[in-house]
Parts: structure tokens; sequence; C-alpha cells
């Protein structure tokens, strides 16, 4: 269980869904189907729902490409977190938004699997939170070119990789989004 005292519930994090993030995202609609699903699901439960949105040279705030995905909506009073590092952690307020809605553990979806998943999932594993990454909910882009395995074997190694990580306290799990449990 969690390390942070008096933080009992679980959020939904929504990672970087952005147009210009996932516009060549490996298995793009399915992956975007699958988080809406967690989305009607999180909601329907009551469950805190935490949106991330990057900015930086490349995507631009206010741009089409930093703008949510069209197919994913927002609700009012579900927390925006704004970053500019992989971590969605470093220099944000996600910490005061979770400590203010009493969570301890995270349920994480969206993109890229090898940067903004990545860094956010070990981010908060530090941190003390319970993480919990929904295999079949997170993407990729092919960067193979670059040196990277393709697209498919990144995010089949993030879920190995995770799955066998562990601390003190905390647990670090991989489930699908029709195994995703928001209730501890």
């Amino acid at each position: 269980m969690t390390t942070l005292d008096d933080r009992p519930r679980t959020a939904l994090m929504v990672i970087d869904v952005q147009n210009g993030v996932v516009a060549a995202a490996h298995d793009r609609d399915a992956v975007v189907n699958k988080i809406d699903a967690l989305l009607g699901r999180a909601r329907a439960e009551g469950v805190p729902v935490v949106w991330v949105q990057h900015s930086d040279a490349e995507l631009e705030e206010g741009s089409d490409s930093w703008q949510i995905v069209p197919e994913l909506s927002r609700r009012e009073g579900e927390a925006l977190v704004h970053k500019q590092h992989g971590d969605a952690f470093e220099a944000t307020n996600l910490e005061e938004v979770l400590a203010a809605a009493g969570v301890g553990r995270l349920v994480v979806s969206g993109a890229q699997s090898d940067a903004c998943i990545r860094s956010t999932l070990h981010g908060a594993f530090v941190r003390g939170y319970d993480v919990t990454l929904v295999g079949d909910a997170h993407t990729t882009e092919d960067l193979s070119a670059w040196g990277a395995p393709p697209p498919d074997k990144v995010i089949a190694h993030m879920n190995l990789y995770w799955q066998h990580q562990t601390a003190p306290g905390r647990t670090a799990a991989v489930t699908s989004t029709s195994d995703a449990v928001f209730a501890v």
C-alpha cells in the first residue's frame, strides 16, 4: 500500500493525449478509445481524473497540436496539470492536486510510453505512490529510425518491466483497461 498517510483514494491520470503527441502514435485510435472507456468508468465511480498536458518548443501552449485530442474531453472540476518535463511531478502542482484529493494510488494512461509515461511512473513511485500502468491504454510513436525498437515492442517492454518494480510499502502493477480497478 502507498506510503502516503491519509491518502486512500485512487486517481486516473491521462497523460499528454494531445494532438501533436499522439498524431503518429502506434494504435492511436484503439488507445484513445481505451482511455475513453477508463474515463467513463472512473467518472461513474466518482474517481478523480487528473489530466496532464505537455508544452515545449515543439508543442507550443495554445496551439492545435497542444490541445487534447477531440475524442476526449475534460470535464469541469477535473484537474489539469501543465508540465514542461517528462515527469509530471517536476515543476508542477501535481503533488498538491493529488494531496488535496486524498490520492495515494495512481492508474496511469496516455503517451508517450518511453518518455512521459515512464518518467511519471517512476516519479510517482519514488514519491510514495502505488502506481498501476494500464498496459493497453498507453502508446508511443515509432522512433526506430533513431535506434529505438518498434513501438509495439517499446509498449510491451514497458508493461513487462513495470509489473516487476518493487519498493518498500508501495506496489507497482500492470493491468488491462477491462481489468482496471479504481477501488482499493
